[in-house]
């Protein structure tokens, strides 16, 4: 690994991390003319962005808080313009697929209808013979709660050509780079401390993921409470159109990608961070896939891997400064929304480190409101 584009210039801004949050950040501070460093310590893309489903939307939105919502619908509206931009600058297909998402819980339909009229967004409330006709292969006689509008992508190949696309542009990637402290002078954060010696910015943007909270605290820097929760996922081979729909049932879900291949997830551990698959977590899930939909049992099992969440009291990410630590930034805390929040995030971290009007009220993001969280993490 090492550095990918050389060092000899000067950096405006370092931003530590390189799952899609540092790398939609580093693009938005890139595009806005700025000079930037991002810094990995393993390979770009390959923690939680990698290892999660791809949905883009919350699995129930009327159970998240509404910044959460906020930062949701800004993204998904970007979605399809982004994937589209990345195809063609780069020749790797992102695969934004809009199939929609069927909810087969029952009792969901009163909130649904509800944040449907709130957020102006189409929600459709099925019976049993109209979710099967959605959905030819389910096993469960049910209704559902039907999103029509609810896309995916496939994560992997979004955080390649995101790494590609950077490269492009001119940001300096450094993975196999370790930040151990921060360089402050006269007026504030002057860089970061790595293993491979002084990287100089006048920002630093911390948006480590699961690890961010452990990295601010051996910095010295304010701690913002985001700890590692451990999702296990499953992936089957299966023939095209064995699963046309992503579903969800009981907080699990099953997304179909384009060539047939069908995900599975995902467990909720409190592991610290430990990130190692477990025999009964593959099971647990291949029970619910093929409760769900029968057919998935005569598919191979393909894979089965984990990933570590950067989970947040409320569910709702910490984006902004950090007080006292003039240039200091953090973008973290997505808990299970990363990838479908991360256009609005970025792009109001940068507006923030731009000084341009934000995209979205920054307040309830501000590290100050810790504290004050909503009773439910969902």
């Amino acid at each position: 690994m090492g550095t990918v584009t050389p060092l000899s210039r000067s950096t405006d801004v370092v931003v530590v991390g390189g799952g899609i949050i540092g790398m939609l950040g580093a693009r938005e501070l890139i595009l806005a003319g700025l000079r930037v460093t991002l810094l990995e310590r393993g390979t770009a893309g390959r923690e939680s962005t990698w290892a999660g489903g791809g949905i883009l939307s919350p699995l129930y939105p009327w159970r998240y808080p509404d910044p959460v919502n906020h930062l949701v619908l800004w993204s998904q509206g970007i979605y399809p313009e982004l994937a589209e931009s990345l195809r063609e600058a780069t020749g790797i297909d992102p695969e934004w697929t809009r199939n929609g998402l069927l909810i087969l819980d029952p009792g969901e339909a009163e909130p649904a209808l509800a944040w449907g009229r709130r957020f102006q967004a189409e929600v459709e409330i099925l019976p049993p013979d109209a979710a099967r006709a959605l959905e030819p292969g389910l096993h469960r006689d049910t209704g559902g709660v039907w999103l029509p509008q609810v896309a995916q992508i496939r994560n992997p190949r979004l955080a390649k050509a995101l790494r590609a696309h950077l490269l492009d542009l001119g940001v300096c990637i450094e993975e196999g780079v370790t930040v151990t402290g921060l360089l402050r002078g006269d007026e504030g954060v002057a860089g970061v401390e790595t293993d491979a010696g002084l990287r100089r910015a006048g920002k630093v943007v911390i948006c480590a993921g699961a690890w961010t909270g452990r990295l601010l605290a051996q910095m010295g820097a304010p701690v913002v409470p985001v700890r590692p929760v451990r999702g296990q996922m499953l992936l089957y081979r299966a023939p095209r159109d064995t699963v046309h729909r992503i579903l969800i049932h009981e907080g699990h879900y099953l997304i179909p990608r384009r060539d047939g291949r069908v995900l599975v997830g995902s467990t909720m551990e409190e592991t610290g961070f430990d990130k190692t698959p477990t025999p009964g977590a593959a099971e647990e899930l291949a029970r619910v896939a093929e409760s769900l939909v029968p057919a998935l049992a005569r598919c191979p099992k393909e894979a089965h891997w984990a990933g570590l969440r950067p989970g947040s009291p409320d569910g709702v990410p910490f984006i902004g400064p950090l007080p006292g630590w003039e240039g200091l930034y953090v973008n973290a805390g997505h808990f299970r929304n990363g990838v479908v929040t991360a256009p609005a995030s970025a792009r109001l971290l940068a507006d923030l480190v731009l000084g341009r009007p934000p995209i979205l009220d920054p307040g309830p993001y501000r590290f100050k409101r810790v504290g004050e969280v909503a009773d439910n993490p969902q």
